[in-house]
């Protein structure tokens, strides 16, 4: 297996769940601000042209972050971060999607949109116009969350799993870029704090991380 790594919130994910699953792959640094992850020899791996990408030894390339989890936990089901029950396994799917489709991918696209406009305009169709609301809509969907949590520990229930993984990620990425969450929120505050304090969450920061720069 190789590993195409990156500074950015998604590969970020899959270096802590690594992490936490006390797993080391072989990898390679792909520099996404380049672009490239954009050039032809990336695109012959993941035509997609994303970060994290996982080159298989028979030549199979597994892209998306959530993805590449969902297959090493199978070849690695301890410590389990999906779950180790069906119903784990469904709870954690649940959440993880809750807090991507309404949370993550409107910080991702507003920053796309705004204060990543520079780096992606050239690249990828961008709607500099949509940045404000995407931003607000994130904001009250992360409201809507804490509302939610009741007295979960962790976003799934007792069990840290790869929903906790996802979400704070991308909160503290989105705090690096101008997209901070209220912390004083009576659940996700705590929560956050709790996150940050399991030691995988500062060793996934990507070691090209720069004072004042993104968090990924």
């Amino acid at each position: 297996m190789l590993l195409l790594d990156a500074l950015s919130p998604a590969p970020r994910c899959l270096r802590m769940f690594l992490l936490e699953k006390g797993l080391v792959l072989p990898s390679r640094q792909i520099d996404v601000f380049s672009g490239e992850n954009r050039q032809p020899s990336c695109l012959a791996h993941n035509p997609a042209g994303q970060t994290p990408a996982l080159l298989l030894d028979d030549g199979t390339c597994l892209a998306e972050s959530v993805a590449i989890m969902e297959y090493l936990e199978e070849l690695h089901p301890a410590p389990a971060l999906i779950g180790s029950t069906p119903q784990q396994r469904a709870l954690t799917r649940q959440w993880q999607r809750r807090a991507e489709l309404n949370i993550t991918e409107n910080i991702h696209n507003a920053y796309h949109y705004a204060e990543g406009l520079p780096r992606f305009e050239s690249r990828i169709p961008v709607a500099p116009e949509a940045a404000d609301g995407l931003k607000r809509v994130a904001q009250d969907r992360i409201r809507w969350l804490d509302g939610m949590l009741g007295g979960h520990t962790w976003l799934a229930g007792p069990q840290f799993s790869i929903a906790d993984i996802w979400l704070y990620v991308w909160l503290d990425f989105a705090e690096s870029m101008g997209q901070p969450f209220d912390h004083s929120l009576p659940r996700l505050g705590p929560w956050f704090e709790r996150v940050a304090a399991r030691p995988a969450a500062v060793a996934s920061l990507h070691p090209g991380c720069k004072p004042g720069g993104v968090r990924g």
